[in-house]
């Protein structure tokens, strides 16, 4: 997604479409070169989203907490006024609630391809670099 379009975009992950990257970290780093708030929606529990970031190191401008993604969604458009919001999500569901709530939607195939992310199995930091994992990072 290098180039083109509004750099004045709040930009939101689905959990699911997150695992999906290979670098998860990496990809959230580009995403914050062109996008002005970036975080990530899921129907999970808080530590679940917690966890997944922590351990990918991901920086996150918000995050859904204990509410579900229609509502996540909602406030995050209410709180983050942008020309633009994207939802990038990994199916048909979330492609409907995009539209339910207002959102643009891409699938992560999509998104993947665009901005040149790798698919696959994430990997870890800490096993790209081959260290312990870290208890410390934030």
């Amino acid at each position: 997604m290098q180039g083109g379009g509004s750099s004045d975009m709040t930009l939101a992950f689905e959990l699911e479409s997150l695992k999906r990257l290979r670098r998860p970290d990496e990809v959230f780093s580009d995403a914050r070169s062109w996008s002005e708030y970036v975080g990530v929606v899921s129907d999970k529990p808080t530590y679940v989203v917690t966890n997944f970031t922590r351990k990918n190191r991901i920086r996150q401008d918000f995050f859904s907490g204990p509410r579900g993604k229609v509502e996540s969604l909602e406030n995050v458009k209410r709180q983050f006024d942008t020309d633009r919001h994207v939802f990038i999500g990994a199916g048909d569901e979330d492609a409907d609630i995009a539209d339910e709530v207002g959102w643009e939607y891409l699938g992560i195939e999509q998104a993947a391809e665009a901005a040149e992310w790798e698919l696959g199995d994430p990997e870890t930091v800490t096993e790209r670099e081959g260290g312990e994992e870290r208890d410390d990072w934030p």
